[in-house]
């Protein structure tokens, strides 16, 4: 066949096949944009600590309602799982959201065992995983991973201002309870990272079935502190509050704490929370447009009041809708979502934040108190701002790739 010949022929084909290029190409963006966004969301949904599942739950629904249920013209489909509070149901319970669901998204996670036991098959298969609450050192520095973000916190950045409140409340001698697991260990370190005054005292106690703190109290009665710091979340909280006050100690001896109390505990803890110090990054009447609305509309939706732990669920799910409009609900466009979840261009219900290095929240630490509305109802609200713009201290550790 002579070359000329071949030419045409050649010639005729790519004629032929240009339509359907033209086409293909047209429709690439339209192609490329998810039909559907699909979330795992794995939190504790039975036991004693249901209430705060249930408020993680109820946040991200809102959040969603907010949204119109669409996230960049998306329909938005949430898959809930309860981990049972148990590290080893947690992971089969994130596995069966990434081999099953095949979501696009995981987040939740009350725990920081458990999500330590749900982290690796969720990063391993390039899926985001965005925590509402869990915020383990670990995973701030050395196994920090490209594919892992905090929407809440670093378990030690709200100790470390409650650290900041002691050194400007002049303590001296502090003594330090928490429970024996990551967060507990956290919690305390934190603290310990900014006094500057000395620990005459630290009781790690079992996890998660003690609920007696008697022989810790004995302990901090002989050791006369200036203050005790505590981390005790839910039903430990108010176990150690009212143990706490029934010894006399509430009086003799400011107490000091992080997670301990809350919308949930206060309903229980009632005057045993009036006059001790906590520090947070958030609470329900921060000025912030966001947070307003979110508080509004969850008070008129379930008539009572967010914890923070909703507060955070509240912002996961934020975060997530910022990345899929960025990336126009590409969803295989993994490095634009990355590029777009540490943009953080989304109104935070804490005010102003950015991501760190590590993929930690950078924010401001607020000392809070209790206060009485009226006979048998209590509050919480802010006092002042304790420290601004505070990163984590293992973000210098992380090396992310």
């Amino acid at each position: 066949m002579k070359a000329s010949k071949l030419l045409r022929m050649a010639g005729a084909a790519a004629l032929a096949v240009a339509p359907f290029v033209t086409a293909s190409l047209l429709a690439g963006p339209a192609e490329a944009q998810a039909k559907k966004i699909k979330i795992g969301f794995v939190t504790t949904l039975s036991g004693p600590n249901a209430a705060y599942g249930k408020d993680m739950k109820n946040s991200f629904e809102l959040a969603l309602d907010h949204m119109g249920r669409k996230m960049n013209g998306i329909p938005v489909e949430v898959f809930y799982e309860d981990d049972e509070q148990k590290p080893e149901v947690g992971k089969q319970k994130t596995e069966k959201l990434l081999q099953r669901d095949r979501v696009d998204f995981v987040t939740g996670y009350i725990w920081s065992n458990v999500l330590l036991a749900s982290y690796k098959p969720v990063v391993d298969s390039k899926t985001f995983l965005i925590s509402a609450n869990a915020g383990p050192s670990q995973l701030a520095g050395p196994q920090c991973n490209p594919y892992f973000f905090a929407a809440s916190w670093q378990n030690d950045q709200n100790p470390m201002g409650v650290g900041e409140l002691l050194n400007q409340k002049n303590v001296k001698n502090l003594y330090i309870v928490a429970p024996n697991y990551a967060a507990g260990q956290d919690m305390a370190n934190g603290v310990k990272s900014t006094f500057k005054g000395k620990v005459v005292g630290q009781d790690m106690t079992k996890w998660p079935d003690q609920l007696d703190f008697s022989a810790e109290i004995s302990k901090i009665r002989a050791a006369k502190p200036d203050a005790v710091y505590v981390f005790y979340p839910s039903r430990w909280g108010v176990q150690f509050l009212t143990q706490y006050s029934q010894a006399g100690l509430k009086k003799e001896i400011p107490l000091y704490s992080v997670f301990t109390i809350d919308a949930v505990t206060l309903k229980l803890q009632k005057d045993l929370a009036l006059d001790t110090y906590f520090g947070l990054f958030w609470a329900p009447d921060l000025p912030y447009a966001a947070n307003t609305r979110f508080v509004s509309d969850y008070k008129k939706k379930y008539k009572d009041t967010p914890t923070f732990y909703g507060a955070q669920s509240y912002d996961a799910a934020n975060l997530i809708a910022s990345a899929v409009a960025a990336t126009k609900g590409n969803l295989k466009d993994k490095d634009g979502l990355r590029k777009a979840l540490e943009a953080a261009k989304f109104d935070s219900v804490r005010g102003p934040m950015k991501f760190g290095p590590n993929h930690f929240p950078i924010h401001a630490i607020y000392q809070q108190e209790v206060y009485k509305v009226s006979d048998n109802e209590y509050d919480i609200r802010t006092i002042n701002k304790i420290v601004d713009n505070l990163q984590d201290p293992h973000a210098k550790d992380c090396k992310m790739h």
